[in-house]
């Protein structure tokens, strides 16, 4: 199968990123392709930048629905996904929805850590939509910029990795969902460090649209 990953922002690096922990991910017989929406905000950090990327971001849909058995929405906060699964009938995934139903399965409890505190009410409203509020302990906001985490030997990670232990004292949730895009390189290392799940939504978007194609 082919699925088209979506970066509804304007960072071409993060786009490779989500594109290279996704093929990590695959299947041997899926081929994952990748588009980066030029016409997006550099990120995506609260609902103006989400607003502002959703034009572009359904152009990608409207223009390459051809080319893909599935889509990928490879934004946390899900951005323009309710009106990109009205332009075609093939799937399409929203990474956040994604990793939280994956992290709540056998009513698992989770927490969710994110970048800035401005994308925690988008992310809990997705909760409520989807659902998820008995088993969501919190959305927490590490306080790290999306494009911080595109900086070599920033202190992103650990700024990350404190917020993560934070949730495990405080929570006790039984997994972590990762709250950005940009974190998708992060997953294996902290989930090694930390002793539990820590999922990241480009993995687990992945093994939903090959579930889906199978099924």
């Amino acid at each position: 199968m082919r699925i088209l990953f979506l970066n509804p922002n304007a960072t071409a690096s993060m786009t490779e990123k989500v594109a290279a922990a996704a093929r990590a991910a695959a299947g041997p017989r899926t081929v994952i392709l990748s588009a980066t929406n030029h016409a997006g905000p550099p990120s995506i950090q609260g609902p103006a930048d989400g607003e502002a990327a959703e034009p572009g971001l359904l152009a990608l849909v409207r223009e390459r629905e051809a080319e893909a058995d599935a889509f990928v929405i490879a934004c946390f906060d899900d951005t323009g996904l309710a009106r990109a699964r009205a332009l075609t009938a093939k799937p399409v995934i929203g990474i956040g929805e994604a990793a939280m139903r994956a992290a709540a399965a056998g009513d698992r409890p989770f927490s969710v850590v994110t970048t800035l505190s401005v994308s925690v009410p988008v992310i809990e409203g997705n909760v409520r939509a989807y659902a998820l509020e008995p088993l969501c302990r919190q959305v927490r906001a590490s306080e790290v910029p999306v494009l911080a985490l595109e900086e070599p030997g920033s202190a992103a990670q650990e700024r990350v990795a404190a917020e993560i232990a934070a949730a495990l004292a405080e929570d006790r949730p039984g997994a972590v969902v990762l709250g950005c895009a940009g974190m998708a390189d992060l997953a294996d290392a902290f989930s090694r460090r930390f002793g539990l799940p820590v999922l990241d939504g480009v993995v687990c978007a992945v093994r939903e649209a090959e579930a889906r194609h199978r099924a």
